[in-house]
């Protein structure tokens, strides 16, 4: 059978997708997404799960983003339950810059949860994108969970993620406030920091929020 030229432009940019240069691969999902075709949609999909480079991974999801909805959200859908984390972590991303809401059922606790911290943070951002209407107090809720995880940067996210909800947060924030765990405590100070003052610098405040919970000290029971 033989090749159109259309077939063949779609090879070579199929096969730049997979070049060891980020540069060319970063040229190819530039193209893909500039003149969008179904037959790239799982291709995009696959290397989402594997691309070792941010600004490539960025571009791909883009490309997928000008795809039509119907045949991006199958293949994404099956990349949040991927064994893999780049694959959970990168479709959920995408699945936040597509805006869907239909897709809220796919946002789980396990994700919400995830033990990778950067599935775990894209969930986070693409729970506050899809979240339904009416079901923002219940989000807040499960995300209160993970008060106190991670590094700095894990917690900011998190943090970003509750403001991004609004005032539905201040009753999970503080029943947190009460925990057990000082870390908990602290984050969740912080948070309401940020909900008060979105401008503040979540460093100073989550420093400003431990001394608050060192000078305190545990809660008593009954408070």
């Amino acid at each position: 059978m033989t090749m159109t030229r259309q077939d063949t432009d779609a090879a070579r940019t199929l096969q730049a997708l997979e070049d060891s240069r980020s540069s060319v691969r970063l040229r190819a999902a530039l193209a893909v997404g500039t003149a969008p075709d179904p037959c790239f949609v799982d291709k995009l999909i696959e290397r989402c799960a594997i691309e070792p480079e941010f600004f490539v991974r960025d571009m791909l999801t883009w490309a997928l983003t000008r795809h039509p909805v119907s045949l991006a959200l199958p293949g994404l859908l099956r990349e949040v339950r991927s064994e893999r984390a780049q694959a959970r972590s990168q479709a959920l991303h995408t699945l936040s810059k597509i805006g869907d809401r239909q897709v809220w059922p796919a946002i789980t606790r396990a994700l919400l949860s995830d033990a990778d911290d950067e599935v775990a943070r894209s969930a986070w951002r693409a729970a506050v994108v899809l979240v339904p209407e009416g079901e923002e107090s219940s989000l807040a809720t499960v995300l209160a969970t993970q008060l106190g995880r991670g590094e700095q940067e894990t917690q900011l996210s998190l943090s970003q993620a509750l403001v991004g909800l609004g005032e539905v947060i201040v009753p999970a924030l503080r029943a947190a406030t009460t925990a057990d765990d000082p870390g908990v405590r602290a984050h969740a100070l912080a948070t309401q920091r940020l909900l008060r003052d979105p401008d503040a610098g979540f460093e100073s405040a989550i420093e400003e929020a431990k001394r608050i919970v060192v000078l305190t000290g545990a809660p008593q029971d009954g408070q």
